[in-house]
């Protein structure tokens, strides 16, 4: 049995205060850091180990036993600090109305920008403009990183990354695949000068999704905004409008559906290529 640091028990306690501001998006930026609610969050961090700053959990519950193997390992190596806290703390810094016993503080580590530009990249980009549900944000990250997409781009108007929903939407796989924020009328135009290819879907379009080049190096795939879909400064960009056809009978699907199938569609694709007996295969999956 591992023996803690005393208890932290006031809310008042100016660690507690920074915290607990965490849950505001300015302050996100200010300090460059944000929360990790529940277990599953936090062990996925630090299996991607990913930096943490410490890891705060309810003092009368104890560890869950989920993180215990990490918190030995930590105390070898480094790591974030394990730090038991009083219930009042946990609801103060929670942002779900059924708190968990267990948060994390963890330190923002941007992807680099230039990377996606340098070299072929296996997998498609994602780029997402205005997208501004958390939940769809959440559900593209964690398509993107099952299928083997090589990074998501959060251009403007999108959900914040860091924002609460967002992160339990992404269950963890945000620690998987490079995120970049970035200015999508600067980076478009220079990653089709690279060779990028820029595919969005539209209901406007002629071309199959399914009759599309997806396996081809320099794929970016672009989604837009849950009502108005990609802003007209972005559409103007796109190389190969595409639409996924639909035998029934639905006027489109939810972005978060849509950017699914192209996903797994460029995934079929690259699998066939790599070897033709792999896309008949059944694997691991859902």
């Amino acid at each position: 049995m591992r023996n803690w640091e005393p208890a932290l028990t006031s809310v008042q306690n100016p660690r507690v205060k920074a915290w607990a501001k965490l849950s505001e998006r300015k302050y996100r930026n200010q300090e460059g850091r944000f929360k990790l609610e529940g277990v599953h969050l936090v062990k996925e961090a630090l299996e991607a180990g990913w930096p943490l700053e410490a890891v705060a959990f309810d003092e009368g519950l104890g560890l869950p036993d989920e993180l215990l193997p990490y918190a030995e390992l930590e105390r070898a190596s480094g790591g974030p600090e394990w730090v038991p806290v009083s219930p009042d703390i946990i609801l103060k810094c929670s942002e779900t109305e059924t708190p968990q016993p267990v948060f994390a503080i963890a330190v923002k580590r941007p992807a680099d920008e230039s990377a996606l530009l340098d070299g072929e990249r296996e997998g498609p980009v994602v780029v997402l403009d205005g997208v501004q549900d958390p939940g769809n944000v959440g559900t593209i990250i964690r398509s993107a990183a099952a299928s083997g997409a090589a990074a998501v781009v959060l251009g403007k108007g999108t959900a914040d990354l860091y924002n609460a929903k967002t992160l339990r939407a992404t269950m963890g796989t945000l620690f998987r695949v490079p995120i970049v924020e970035a200015e999508l009328t600067a980076l478009l135009p220079e990653a089709r000068n690279r060779g990028a290819k820029l595919f969005g879907t539209s209901l406007q379009a002629q071309q199959s999704v399914y009759a599309c080049d997806l396996a081809a190096p320099g794929v970016w795939l672009l989604f837009g905004n849950e009502g108005s879909g990609l802003s007209p400064a972005i559409e103007a960009l796109v190389d190969c409008p595409v639409i996924i056809p639909m035998s029934g009978r639905a006027e489109s699907l939810n972005v978060a559906m849509a950017a699914t199938v192209l996903l797994f569609e460029c995934q079929r694709q690259r699998l066939s290529q790599a070897s033709p007996s792999l896309s008949a295969s059944p694997s691991r999956g859902t």
